[in-house]
C-alpha cells in the first residue's frame, strides 16, 4: 500500500515538475533575452559577458515609457475600485434586497454573461465616439466599471454569509447602508481580493479596448504602447520583451500579496449559510 502511494506520489510530483517546467521555461528565456544584445536573441546559448540591461535603459529614454506606465496604472485602479464599489453594491442587493424583477434582472446577467463582448464592440466604440469620450480617460475607465461577472461573483459570496448578522445589525439601529458599508463588506474580504485580482490584472494587460480607444501615443497603456515596437518587416525582441517584462511585475506582486484570500475567495464562493 506504500509502495502504491510513494510510486503514485512520485508520477504526482513528476507531473507537476514537467508542468512547472512548461509554464515557467518560456518566461525564464524571455527574462534572459531581454537582457541580451539584438545580435544574439536568436541564439539559445547564453553568454553572461554580454548580458546588460542596456534595453531597459533604452526604453526609459528613448519612448514615452513612464507615460505608458502611468496610463495603465491610473486606468487599471479607477477600474478595479469602480468595480469594487459597483459589483459589491449590486450583488448585496441581488442577494439580500428584495425588489420587483429581482430574478429577471439574476436570469438577465446570467444571459448577459454568455455574449461575446466582440458583438457589443460596435456599438460602444459608436456610443463613445458620439459623446467624444474616444482617446480620454473618460473612455477607458467609464464604460468599464462594472462586469456582469464580478456582479455574479459578489453575489454568490453574499449569499454566504449568516442573515442573523445582518439582523443583528439592524436591531442595533444600522441603516442598510451602515450594514453593507461596516458588516458585509469586511466579511467579503476574500471575495474582494479575488476580484481585485482578477480586474486589476485584466485591465492592466488590457489591449483590445484601449488600442481601439487610445489613439495619440500620449494616451497609450503598456500594451499598446509596446505593440507600437512591432515594425512591418522588423522586431527587436530584446526590446519587447524587457517591455513584458516590466508590465509582469504588478500583477506578479498583486498575486503574491493577496493569493491567500484568492483562493480562499473562489473556494468559498457559493457556499450556503
Amino acid at each position: 500500500m506504500n509502495r502504491k502511494l510513494s510510486v503514485s506520489k512520485l508520477i504526482f510530483y513528476i507531473v507537476l515538475i514537467g508542468y512547472a517546467i512548461i509554464c515557467l521555461g518560456p518566461f525564464l528565456w524571455s527574462f534572459i533575452t531581454s537582457f541580451k544584445p539584438t545580435s544574439e536573441i536568436n541564439n539559445f546559448n547564453i553568454n553572461f559577458k554580454t548580458l546588460s540591461a542596456k534595453n531597459y535603459v533604452f526604453l526609459w529614454k528613448e519612448f514615452p515609457f513612464a507615460r505608458w506606465v502611468f496610463n495603465s496604472i491610473y486606468v487599471a485602479l479607477i477600474v478595479t475600485f469602480g468595480n469594487l464599489l459597483f459589483n459589491s453594491m449590486a450583488g448585496y442587493a441581488l442577494a439580500r434586497i428584495n425588489f420587483p424583477g429581482k430574478k429577471v434582472l439574476f436570469f438577465a446577467i446570467l444571459g448577459m454573461m454568455m455574449v461575446p463582448g466582440q458583438v457589443v464592440m460596435v456599438p460602444t466604440f459608436i456610443l463613445l465616439s458620439k459623446l467624444g469620450w474616444v482617446n480620454t480617460y473618460k473612455g477607458l475607465t467609464i464604460p468599464f466599471l462594472t462586469s456582469l461577472f464580478g456582479i455574479f461573483l459578489m453575489r454568490q459570496f453574499f449569499t454566504s454569509i449568516p442573515k442573523a448578522i445582518e439582523e443583528s445589525a439592524m436591531i442595533d439601529g444600522l441603516s442598510r447602508f451602515g450594514i453593507f458599508f461596516r458588516i458585509v463588506l469586511p466579511l467579503a474580504r476574500p471575495a474582494l481580493s479575488t476580484q481585485f485580482i482578477l480586474m486589476f490584472t485584466g485591465n492592466w494587460n488590457s489591449f483590445l479596448w484601449p488600442s481601439l480607444l487610445a489613439q495619440s501615443e500620449e494616451m497609450f497603456t503598456l500594451p499598446v504602447g509596446l505593440n507600437s515596437f512591432y515594425g512591418q518587416y522588423y522586431q527587436f525582441w530584446d526590446q519587447v520583451l524587457a517591455g513584458v517584462m516590466i508590465l509582469s511585475i504588478p500583477t506578479i506582486l498583486i498575486f503574491l500579496i493577496f493569493q491567500r484570500n484568492f483562493i480562499k475567495g473562489i473556494a468559498t464562493t457559493g457556499l450556503k449559510e
